[in-house]
C-alpha cells in the first residue's frame, strides 16, 4: 500500500490528503473492475492471453478455468481454484461472445499517460491549475491536440501528432511511480 487510509471516527474522511490516499491503494484483488491502477493490467493480461490461446486453438473451453487460475495465481499471486464466481466468467464479455478488446483497456491508460505527459511539458502550471479546479487550458490543449483532430487521424496517428511521438509505454511507466510511490516499483 502506497499510505494508510484513515477511517476513523476521529479523521476527516473527505480530507485531500485522505482522498489522495484512498486513490493510491494497492491491492491484488479478484475483480477487474474493482481492480487499482496497478494490478488492472495484469487482469486484462490474463484475460487476454486466454483470449488469444483459445482463438489459436491452443487450448479448449473446458481449458479455460484451470488457464484462469493459472494466470491469477502467477501474475496476482491469488488462487481462484473452485472459485467460479469471482473466477474466469466475472465478466459479462465472454459469455456475450465479445472477444479482442480487453487490451484496448490498458491501451487507454497508456495513451492517456502520454498525452498528461506533453500537457505538461506545454503547460507547466497544469497540475496547479488541476489542483483548483481550473480547467480552461487543459480544456484548450485537448480541444487543439486530439478532439480537433479525432475524425481526421486514426488512434496511433493522433497520439503521435498529439504528444510528437509514437506510442510508447514509457509516460505510463513513469506516471505510476510517481503516483504510487514504492508500491509501483
Amino acid at each position: 500500500l502506497a499510505r494508510e487510509f484513515a477511517v476513523d471516527a476521529r479523521s476527516d474522511v473527505w480530507s485531500p490528503a485522505n482522498l489522495e490516499c484512498a486513490s493510491q491503494q494497492v491491492e491484488r484483488g479478484l475483480i477487474r473492475v474493482d481492480a487499482d491502477e496497478l494490478t488492472y493490467p495484469l487482469h486484462i493480461m490474463i484475460r487476454h492471453g486466454i483470449e488469444r490461446d483459445l482463438i489459436a486453438g491452443a487450448i479448449e473451453v473446458n481449458d479455460v478455468p484451470s488457464a484462469w487460475d493459472e494466470g491469477m495465481r502467477s501474475l496476482l499471486g491469488i488462487d481462484t481454484a473452485g472459485n467460479f464466481r469471482d473466477g474466469c466468467m466475472q465478466d459479462v464479455h465472454w459469455f456475450a461472445g465479445l472477444f479482442g478488446y480487453f487490451p484496448c483497456y490498458t491501451l487507454g491508460a497508456v495513451i492517456a499517460a502520454q498525452l498528461f505527459a506533453t500537457v505538461r511539458a506545454e503547460i507547466p502550471d497544469i497540475d496547479d491549475a488541476v489542483r483548483g479546479g481550473r480547467f480552461d487550458g487543459l480544456r484548450a490543449w485537448l480541444r487543439r491536440a486530439v478532439h480537433g483532430r479525432g475524425r481526421l487521424l486514426d488512434g496511433l496517428s493522433l497520439v503521435a501528432a498529439a504528444t510528437g511521438k509514437p506510442l510508447a509505454v514509457d509516460d505510463y511507466v513513469h506516471h505510476l511511480p510517481s503516483r504510487y510511490g514504492s508500491a509501483a516499483s
